[in-house]
């Protein structure tokens, strides 16, 4: 047991600059207190000590404005950050090395119960402050999900889901982006992670920029030909650079 606190400790301390020492960890760190108290609570759990595991987890979420059911699996160096109002739901199941912001929910949909309910987390989550995780799937490994994210199905690994509902980013694998894709992204931000509806939208406005000027092109060969076309009512100008701005 005193390996694994230990094994916790060092972990917040890589992660989180703010943390200044172990003592500091120790006694001020709501996350910390909330993986330990879960520890004890989910023995008394599998040792169908129902009641007692989930009076322990009340405890904790008094003491720490984290809830944890007693029957959610929890990995190695899990890492709650600030913490408060996490809800993490009786089937969830967190890989190791996962980072869990506060405000952040793993939910389920289903009423069916003894059913697998609640999302699994593969190893190397990032889940950022406010996003709800909702549902009986699995975030792959490595995976982010942005703050105020709302994920209902499935995320691949190394994929970015950011929006609600939630839109999935892939990463393109090469070599030159391996590093970073393994990289900590503090609340599941990543560098260059733009929201996919946004890449298509400036997508659509430069080819609507494009085609404005293959036409203007066009008009001015059929003129220097002596070739006249019908006048229409001239439009306002298309400013491609402004629409953009708009939707970054």
């Amino acid at each position: 047991m005193f390996s694994r606190i230990r094994e916790d400790i060092a972990n917040i301390m890589t992660r989180d600059p703010a943390a200044r020492s172990a003592w500091e960890v120790i006694t001020c760190y709501p996350g910390f207190h909330a993986i330990v108290m879960h520890r004890w609570a989910h023995w008394f759990w599998t040792r169908d000590c129902k009641w007692l595991g989930r009076f322990t987890s009340h405890i904790s979420r008094g003491l720490t404005g984290i809830e944890i059911h007693p029957g959610a699996t929890i990995g190695r160096r899990v890492f709650i950050d600030h913490g408060f109002g996490v809800v993490i739901g009786e089937t969830a199941e967190v890989g190791d090395d996962c980072t869990i912001y506060q405000g952040v929910t793993l939910g389920g949909t289903s009423l069916s119960k003894g059913a697998k309910r609640h999302p699994t987390l593969a190893n190397g989550v990032i889940i950022g402050a406010g996003a709800q995780v909702l549902g009986a799937f699995t975030v792959g490994e490595g995976a982010k999900v942005g703050s105020n994210a709302v994920v209902v199905k499935e995320v691949p690994a190394g994929a970015t889901a950011v929006g609600n509902p939630a839109r999935i980013i892939l990463k393109e694998t090469n070599a030159r982006d391996e590093t970073a894709a393994r990289m900590f992204a503090a609340y599941g931000v990543t560098p260059n992670g733009d929201d996919p509806l946004s890449k298509a939208l400036h997508g659509l406005i430069d080819n609507a920029a494009t085609q404005e000027h293959q036409i203007e092109k066009i008009l001015a060969a059929l003129k220097c030909a002596g070739i006249d076309c019908e006048t229409l009512q001239s439009a306002e100008k298309f400013d491609a650079e402004q629409l953009n701005k708009l939707v970054e």
